[in-house]
């Protein structure tokens, strides 16, 4: 069935972390979670914008339930301290992997990663694998956000730090096709080690969001957006279903279920072939270890 923001169950009771709450996707999930009752870390690298999405939640919500959770993606210090102390929770049901970039300039962090296979893959990777512990304690969700973007990507394991060519919608792809083959190793070692928690993968169809900003003629789309894209809060739904719905399948993959995928409500995803392969995904998974340094403790079955 068809899932909007109006589907989100009552979350009394649950906390739930969301990476990039402090605008766009991550603002809106955060703000309806929130309206729902839960209490809600916002994972966010600027303190300062951070703790001004809290002030426009709170108008919305009086009494809403909030922390700020320091977090730079870019950085494996900063993951570290950010799972560390949301581990300090009482309990944590959800970690919402939303924060990412999208096509800007070359970057590099995590000692010469490209920064978009850095941030939006081997962070989150990273931040799951620590958060696992404390997920697993009351049967947790581990939500990864994906793109229809992914479709056209493929992993080209000898020029991860850029230095044989780069083009952004090229590492784009790479990176959200790394998302979808971590969501199905990450399903595959949690089902096999008997785990509590669940991996869900979400995209946000084509959402007009300040992730957009570095995307040549991003403006021009603007005007059609909630017509014939997604706007922020739509875009949000496919996160919210992962995150919320009890129908969600564990391994599931939700979108935009709309024109391409593009827009409208949240529903069953499609995914492209390699994004199932399991033997791409086993070497992904090995390389993010290697990479950062952080082995989730998931042996293969």
């Amino acid at each position: 069935m068809p899932f909007t923001g109006d589907d989100v169950p009552d979350q009394a009771g649950r906390t739930i972390v969301v990476t990039g709450a402090n605008t766009g996707i991550g603002f809106e999930a955060a703000k309806v979670l929130a309206a729902r009752g839960a209490r809600v870390l916002l994972a966010c690298r600027d303190e300062a914008k951070g703790r001004a999405a809290m002030a426009r939640i709170e108008s919305a919500s009086p009494g809403a339930d909030l922390a700020f959770l320091p977090l730079d993606l870019s950085d494996l210090a900063s993951i570290r301290g950010a799972a560390a102390i949301a581990s300090g929770e009482p309990r944590i049901d959800v970690l919402l992997n939303n924060a990412g970039v999208m096509t800007p300039p070359l970057g590099h962090a995590m000692n010469g990663i490209e920064l978009q296979f850095a941030v939006n893959h081997l962070g989150p990777f990273a931040l799951t694998a620590l958060m696992l512990p404390k997920l697993a304690e009351n049967g947790g969700r581990a939500v990864v956000t994906a793109s229809i973007a992914h479709k056209r990507g493929a992993i080209d394991f000898d020029n991860l730090d850029a230095a044989r060519g780069y083009r952004r919608t090229t590492f784009y792809a790479q990176s959200k096709l790394a998302n979808l083959l971590y969501l199905t190793e990450l399903h595959r070692r949690l089902v096999a080690a008997g785990s509590p928690v669940s991996a869900i993968g979400c995209h946000p169809g084509v959402a007009l969001t300040e992730l957009m900003r570095h995307t040549p003629g991003a403006a021009l789309l603007r005007p059609l957006g909630g017509l014939l894209l997604n706007t922020p809060a739509q875009g949000a739904w496919p996160a919210l279903q992962a995150a919320t719905d009890p129908r969600a399948m564990p391994g599931g993959y939700y979108g935009s279920t709309g024109w391409r995928e593009m827009r409208g409500p949240s529903g069953e995803a499609r995914r492209s072939p390699r994004s199932r392969d399991p033997g791409l995904a086993r070497r992904l998974w090995d390389v993010s270890i290697e990479l950062t340094g952080i082995d989730p403790g998931l042996p293969p079955a």
